[in-house]
């Protein structure tokens, strides 16, 4: 398998598709977003990217589920060994595509994970205590990698439970399949990733954010069911339900997206630090020069063991 990743805005996907059309591979996404159904602005899809030169290259993992479903770590791996079986039992290629570092090394490193069942006694003792005293009990029992179980105080309760069900369940002894792997990181000046984060946003707004948004509220979802789901539909709540200016709302979501993409370089510097090689290449070469850089490494790499 190749897993190609790296920051947002940084062209992950234009990369996967040329070379999964060279080697005849198929892309599964790793992206923790894109997999609802009815959020496709505000997670950049952009499926039309998927063909190429009239061919549709196979992708999976995308409008898997319903938005307003809460997906987590344990159905993804799931959900990408049933698709990685399926691609490799018809002889073909994969090739893992995103930014989620998480769902990455999850599936790489066969991350030992199991369904968490709902703990209706934990859930109401939790909800007696003040959202501090929630972070600072999760900080005691787990390690906060960055902020996303602390977005909402449902986030931070159900994070929780997760860390109590692990403590008095332990994992029991399962085989998860070895995947050679090799991995491709797409490298970008701090001020080329925030110019293309800038430009990116200015689209999406331009180009029916805000619009989907108004759909799935009105479609049901809560503004707490939107703050679970990332930023750009976070932020653009917070627009729609009176609390900033879209003015406000546009700088501020900017700055958060630029965070964001800082976060996820922090997190694949730690992959690096805990085993991973990544091959990384320039970002800000032509699309073709990008692609010829990731064929190459694969080719001198037959066994992807990198």
């Amino acid at each position: 398998m190749i897993t190609i990743l790296g920051p947002t805005a940084s062209g992950k996907t234009a990369v996967a598709v040329r070379t999964a059309a060279a080697l005849g591979a198929e892309i599964i996404s790793a992206d923790s977003r894109q997999i609802y159904r009815g959020m496709t602005v505000g997670t950049g899809k952009d499926l039309d990217e998927y063909t190429l030169d009239g061919g549709q290259i196979p992708y999976h993992l995308i409008d898997i589920r319903p938005a307003g479903y809460r997906y987590n770590v344990f159905e993804y791996q799931r959900d990408f060994l049933a698709a990685y079986r399926d691609i490799t039992a018809r002889g073909r290629k994969v090739i893992l595509c995103g930014g989620s570092g998480m769902y990455v090394e999850a599936v790489v490193r066969g991350y030992e994970l199991r369904e968490v069942p709902p703990d209706e006694a934990l859930r109401a003792e939790l909800e007696q205590r003040s959202t501090d005293e929630l972070i600072a009990h999760l900080a005691s029992i787990k390690r906060l990698h960055n902020d996303t179980d602390l977005d909402t105080r449902k986030r931070i309760i159900r994070a929780i439970e997760i860390e109590h069900f692990y403590r008095d369940h332990p994992l029991p002894e399962r085989q998860y399949p070895t995947i050679d792997n090799l991995y491709i990181g797409i490298d970008l000046p701090r001020e080329v990733r925030r110019a293309r984060i800038t430009a990116r946003l200015r689209a999406r707004l331009a180009g029916g954010l805000i619009g989907e948004v108004e759909a799935l509220l009105a479609g049901g979802l809560t503004p707490d069911d939107m703050y679970f789901y990332g930023l750009e539909y976070k932020f653009v709540t917070r627009y729609l339900t009176g609390q900033c200016t879209r003015d406000e709302m546009t700088r501020d979501l900017e700055t958060a997206i630029h965070q964001f993409a800082k976060r996820q370089m922090t997190w694949f510097r730690g992959m690096e630090r805990r085993g991973a090689t990544i091959h990384w290449i320039d970002g800000t070469a032509p699309l073709d020069t990008q692609v010829a850089a990731v064929l190459d490494l694969h080719a001198g790499h037959p066994d992807g063991k990198c």
